[in-house]
């Protein structure tokens, strides 16, 4: 799950050199493995998604041990529902609604889903500007799901997350997924989709919800329609 910086100069177009710029004042997270930085790919996708920056996606085809066909975006959100006006005047607050609101099964406790996704805040923000935020858990593997969701969440007041952009939040998806792969293609296809200006467009009328999925299905079938 760990790549060298030279992996990720490759990944992001750069020379190591910024990518070593990245880690020292950008906090691009790493870790010093036997004298040389390594960096988790998950990490590295949710940095370059908050920086606006494209990765290639060929770092992300992880082997699929479980022989699982991986999930169309819109399948994710189909699952995962679009919910409007949901109420909070701070972090912890919208989070609890956006908690109440998830589709978990009977065995996981919701009070230890927000705690996780508290703790993910905590390390960083999820906000990736623009007014919107991706808050998940940080191991995928917390949360034994039999399927893959994103929630779409407008908020019906903003609210400060912290963004490198200095907007308030008013658009959450919030990705639960049962494993890293599924989690780390979900992750990489949503930033993908946003980049795209038919979402953008779509977002900025808050609950069409036909709009929307109409939106997320054109960007699909436009980049084979979701395959990794």
């Amino acid at each position: 799950m760990h790549l060298k910086t030279a992996d990720v100069a490759k990944a992001l177009n750069v020379d190591e050199k910024t990518v070593m710029r990245w880690i020292r004042k950008d906090r691009l997270p790493a870790e010093m493995v036997s004298g040389d930085y390594q960096i988790n790919r998950v990490d590295l996708l949710e940095w370059a998604t908050e920086h606006g920056l494209k990765v290639d996606p060929s770092i992300y085809r992880l082997l699929d041990e479980e022989n699982v066909a991986l999930p169309l975006l819109s399948e994710a959100i189909e699952a995962g529902g679009i919910h409007c006006n949901v109420a909070g005047s701070d972090v912890q607050t919208v989070l609890q609604n956006v908690v109440d609101l998830l589709k978990l099964p009977p065995e996981l406790d919701p009070e230890f889903i927000l705690q996780v996704l508290l703790a993910r805040e905590a390390m960083g923000t999820t906000a990736i500007g623009d007014g919107i935020a991706i808050p998940h858990v940080r191991n995928p593997l917390l949360l034994q799901l039999p399927v893959p969701q994103i929630s779409l969440c407008f908020l019906a007041q903003p609210v400060d997350f912290g963004a490198i952009d200095g907007k308030p939040v008013q658009i959450l998806f919030t990705i639960t997924s049962p494993t890293v792969r599924t989690h780390l293609h979900l992750l990489s296809k949503l930033a993908y989709a946003l980049r795209d200006g038919r979402l953008r467009q779509a977002l900025k009328e808050p609950c069409r919800i036909d709009a929307i999925m109409a939106a997320v299905r054109e960007i699909e079938h436009d980049i084979g329609k979701g395959a990794s």
